[in-house]
């Protein structure tokens, strides 16, 4: 038995599962075929062609659905656990009640397997350091590496202890997650698998009403899909409650800190290859016999590019170049002391840091002047050599040169783990609850939760699109692309929601007919449909994870343009930390304004279709209660953003109900 529901063994249902998927699937292409070679007006194109579009969008959405359940897996009993390993448990926090936190790490402490407790604190509070030092656990807060540089928030955080650290195992917890003493006995034994990189398991809200109004508990995600993906090796890591070899994280920091020294070669080589261009031309027009060098070292650029495409070591790769940068060098004759002399004190003024010449501060603006300069040959192959050289090791942007967490996201989790399984790592999905936390107890904190995920999510899609990534099968592609899909409804949302009201209130038809002809294909599927997600969710409850993908519209819509202004245009994000503390006062209804206005439109466009079929205006009565029933189910789903905005939290329910 789980909280999530009643376990049902997942092998009895398989057979039934991909049958429906398949049918789902054959009823779904013929609908949607059909709406495009056939039932789109073309006369009203301009709400037509979304609403085909939105359709198309929501079986894509159906198909990586299917895709996951196809492969399903339930785990079951564990391996029992190594007797020897060494673990860290890591509490993160910044800014979260110390009584919060305290009651987490006393809880960590307590773990039965061997390890040692360690509390992160963003926030360099003394009262968190003195409430560690009096439970007698770990406590570690930033470096002074970090100061003046990006923080990356809670990948900065985690990056920071995995190098005050050494465990070969880490347990990452968030500050309100509290561990079940097992939680490491349960979760261990798969590593005894080498290639297992990450065991992750469900979070479960121990705040949450069984009405759960602001669909918290999500499980269908840990739950049935998180055990499709791991049917995939793409289960991912979730932020907390997951254990997380040191090994793993340790390859991606170094792999990442030599992709980053690489890329600084490689500019600095396509700026030695403009320069040099420019100096053999002059050389040419001078009559220096210098231009054989200068081919020479231009030939020694290409050959370095050429190398480090073939994945030669960098180290390698720039030791050979140096060397032909000094033969050529020395082969050249000194025919203009002065001039040299000017050339040599412009490449001394390219910007230092502590180590040497800083690649970080060798700015776009710098190479272009440096391109654009009349060099002497010797010149321009000294400032070629000094170019390259100027690639910064120790990553001074950086607080430290190595960050093992993924630091492209407000939400490190999904792109780390996207990286682990890209270099042949192994996750595993353990589906049992092994620590409770606290949910958002009102509408607001989790609005700002829900915007953070999804933004982060959609940064790694603009990022490192899981579909074009190296290393990954395509089964993995497709399930991490299956979850930042499923970000982009909002503009499906708002398609499903105006067509009702443009058709009720105007007679424009985005259909040549809601006749038998459409009818006969639409129900088919969404009945099939329907049945796929009460088969897959046999025991738990789907619906709120249903009505939220529609009713939040307005938040995935906003996530996704400011994810795309952050990575195109730099534009700032920002980072909050979920507040773990109820808010007090009466219901915020400025907060689903959009919602309230589309409920608004829903319920006059269905009482405006009434009365134009009732005089005869309606361009069919069929096509009035196609839409009308529609305007109901947009509404049924839409009111849960009601039921959110006036919840105040678990204590207070159960007051009002005592008190009645």
């Amino acid at each position: 038995m789980s909280r999530h529901g009643t376990r049902v063994p997942l092998w009895s249902k398989q057979a039934l599962i991909r049958l429906l998927i398949l049918a789902t699937l054959v009823l779904g292409g013929n609908y949607i075929v059909w709406r495009y070679l056939y039932s789109v007006n073309w006369e009203n194109w301009w709400i037509a062609v979304p609403l085909v579009l939105a359709e198309t969008y929501s079986l894509i959405d159906g198909f990586l659905f299917g895709l996951a359940m196809w492969r399903i897996r339930d785990r079951g009993e564990p391996p029992p656990p190594p007797p020897d390993a060494t673990v860290d448990v890591l509490i993160t926090t910044y800014n979260e009640p110390i009584d919060l936190v305290a009651t987490t790490a006393r809880a960590a402490a307590a773990i039965r397997y061997p390890h040692r407790t360690w509390i992160l604190d963003d926030g360099a509070r003394p009262e968190m350091r003195e409430a560690a030092e009096a439970l007698g656990v770990g406590y570690l807060t930033r470096s002074d590496d970090w100061a003046d540089r990006p923080r990356h928030a809670k990948a900065g955080n985690l990056n920071n202890a995995l190098f005050a650290t050494e465990g070969e195992f880490l347990l990452i917890l968030d500050a309100d997650q509290i561990p079940d003493p097992r939680i490491l006995d349960r979760t261990l034994g798969y590593f005894d698998d080498h290639d297992v990189a990450l065991v992750q398991t469900p979070q479960w809200f121990s705040n949450v009403t069984e009405a759960d109004p602001l669909g918290s508990q999500a499980p269908l995600f840990y739950g049935p899909i998180q055990q499709g993906k791991d049917g995939w090796n793409a289960a991912f890591f979730c932020g907390s409650n997951a254990v997380v070899r040191r090994e793993a994280l340790m390859q991606l920091g170094i792999v990442g800190y030599v992709r980053e020294v690489e890329r600084g070669v490689r500019r600095a080589l396509r700026s030695g290859r403009d320069l040099l261009r420019q100096a053999r031309r002059d050389a040419l027009a001078a009559g220096s016999d210098a231009v054989a060098a200068l081919d020479r070292v231009r030939v020694a650029v290409d050959d370095a590019m050429a190398a480090l495409d073939a994945g030669h070591p960098v180290a390698e790769v720039t030791y050979r170049f140096q060397r032909t940068v000094d033969d050529a060098a020395r082969g050249l004759v000194a025919s203009d002391v002065d001039r040299m002399r000017a050339d040599l004190a412009a490449i001394g003024e390219l910007p230092t840091g502590r180590h040497g010449l800083d690649v970080a501060a060798v700015d776009d603006e710098v190479l272009d002047q440096l391109s654009a300069r009349e060099w002497s040959p010797l010149g321009a192959i000294e400032s070629v050599r000094a170019l390259v050289g100027s690639v910064d090791v120790d990553r001074g942007d950086e607080a430290q040169p190595v960050m093992p967490m993924a630091t492209i996201s407000v939400t490190e989790d999904m792109a780390t783990a996207m990286r682990l399984h890209a270099f042949g790592w192994r996750s595993v999905f353990h589906h049992e609850i092994l620590a409770s936390g606290l949910a958002p107890e009102d509408l607001g904190t989790m609005l700002h939760q829900r915007l953070r995920w999804a933004q982060g999510t959609l940064q790694v899609m603009l990022r490192e699109n899981p579909l074009v990534q190296r290393g990954l099968s395509w089964g993995q592609r497709l399930m991490y692309f299956a979850t930042m899909w499923s970000y982009l409804s909002g503009f499906a949302a708002l398609v499903y929601i105006a067509a009702p009201v443009i058709y009720l209130c105007f007679g424009v038809k985005p259909v040549q007919s809601f006749g038998g002809d459409f009818l006969s294909r639409l129900i088919p599927f969404l009945v099939v449909n329907q049945l796929l997600f009460l088969v897959v969710g046999w025991g738990i409850k789907t619906w709120r994870g249903q009505q939220y993908s529609l009713a939040l519209f307005p938040l995935w819509i906003r996530a996704t343009t400011t994810a795309v202004a952050n990575v195109l245009f730099g534009r700032s994000l920002g980072f909050v930390v979920t507040s773990k503390e109820r808010r007090t006062g009466g219901p915020s209804w400025g907060l689903i304004r959009p919602q309230l206005i589309a409920m608004g439109l829903l319920v006059a466009a269905a009482v405006i279709g009434t009365v134009r079929a009732v005089l005869g205006f309606a361009p069919t009565v069929q096509g009035t209660v196609v839409n009308v029933a529609w305007v109901i189910y947009d509404l049924v789903v839409l009111s849960v953003v009601v039921q959110a905005v006036r919840f105040r939290g678990s204590d207070a329910e159960v007051s009002e109900e005592e008190s009645t």
